[in-house]
C-alpha cells in the first residue's frame, strides 16, 4: 500500500451537487478510502457539468496532485462531458484501469457497462474517472487501489520494482 509520499485530489462533477440541491456524499466516502490506504488528499472540489470548467479544475488539480480522481458526469446523458474533458487534459490514455473499473462493476450492476469513464495521465499525475453513484465510486477506488502505487511509480520513470511486477 502507498504511502504519505503520494498526494490525490478529488473532482466531483454534478450540477446539483455543485449548487447546493444535492449533498455530495461521494467525495467524503472516496476521501476516507484514500486516506486509509495512505493517500494525502490534498484538495476536493465540485463543478457542475460544465466541459470548461471540468477541464479548469482538471488542470489545477493535477497540478497539485499525483493521482486525481473524478466521480461524476461519465453516463449518458447529454450534460455528462467528465469523459471529454479528461481525454482533453490528458497526455496518454490508460484504458486498462477504466476497463477494469467496468468490468468489475458488471459484477454488482449490469448498469456498469454503460459508463463511459476514462482514465490517462497528465504529466506525472494519474487521472481516473469514477462513476457518480456514491457506493459505484467507492466501489470502483477499491477495485483499482492496488494499482495505484505501481502505475504512479512507472509515471515517475521509476521502473524497477522488488515485487517484479510487469511493465
Amino acid at each position: 500500500m502507498p504511502s504519505h509520499r503520494y498526494r490525490a485530489a478529488i473532482l466531483t462533477i454534478s450540477d446539483s451537487r455543485s449548487a447546493g440541491t444535492r449533498e455530495d456524499t461521494a467525495s467524503p466516502a472516496l476521501r476516507t478510502v484514500l486516506t486509509g490506504a495512505g493517500f494525502v488528499v490534498a484538495q476536493a472540489q465540485l463543478v457542475p457539468d460544465e466541459h470548461d470548467r471540468i477541464v479548469d479544475a482538471l488542470v489545477r488539480l493535477a497540478a497539485i496532485s499525483d493521482f486525481l480522481i473524478t466521480t461524476g458526469g461519465t453516463g449518458l446523458s447529454p450534460r455528462d462531458v467528465t469523459p471529454e474533458a479528461t481525454l482533453e487534459v490528458c497526455d496518454r490514455e490508460i484504458p486498462g484501469i477504466a476497463e477494469l473499473i467496468r468490468s468489475e462493476g458488471l459484477k454488482m450492476t449490469p448498469y456498469s457497462a454503460l459508463s463511459r469513464g476514462v482514465c490517462g495521465s497528465r504529466n506525472e499525475t494519474l487521472i481516473v474517472n469514477l462513476p457518480g453513484n456514491p457506493a459505484g465510486a467507492e466501489d470502483s477506488l477499491r477495485t483499482i487501489l492496488h494499482l495505484i502505487p505501481h502505475a504512479l511509480d512507472l509515471l515517475r520513470g521509476q521502473t524497477e520494482h522488488s515485487q517484479g511486477s510487469p511493465q
